[in-house]
């Protein structure tokens, strides 16, 4: 069994300006015992893959309300395979059209999260893939 803390990194890509979902999800997580990393607002995709490589992190969890979600979560992925650190997982919060959502999975995305998700459901979630 592992008894390494979950290290999750909390992304905001973009130019998407709206931070307090990403900040509520990171408390909840910390609250949970996770380690959590938060990069801060307009970060590129690169800057964002380059943290989480440097901070060891298990999961990237990006929030997105922008819409551009369909540009930045696939740079995000594509950069991590291409630093060879495609073994970190890819969560996606935000509003997300169930169709995109679904688009999302096929590319590799864990999970998605739609407005309003309950924290517990994300910690849960986290919890259960990282077993």
């Amino acid at each position: 069994m592992n008894n390494r803390r979950i290290r999750v990194l909390i992304g905001k890509p973009g130019l998407d300006g709206h931070d307090r979902g990403a900040k509520v999800v990171a408390r909840a997580l910390r609250d949970a015992g996770m380690e959590v990393v938060y990069t801060g607002l307009h970060q590129s995709p690169e800057e964002i893959v380059s943290a989480a490589i440097q901070e060891d992190v298990d999961i990237v969890g990006l929030s997105l309300l922008s819409g551009a979600h369909m540009t930045l979560v696939p740079a995000v992925i594509e950069q991590l395979a291409h630093e060879g650190a495609g073994d970190i997982k890819v969560m996606v919060g935000g509003i997300i059209p169930a169709a995109d959502a679904e688009a999302l999975r096929q590319l590799g995305v864990l999970c998605v999260f739609g407005p309003g998700t309950p924290t517990h459901a994300i910690v849960e979630a986290i919890s259960a893939i990282h077993v």
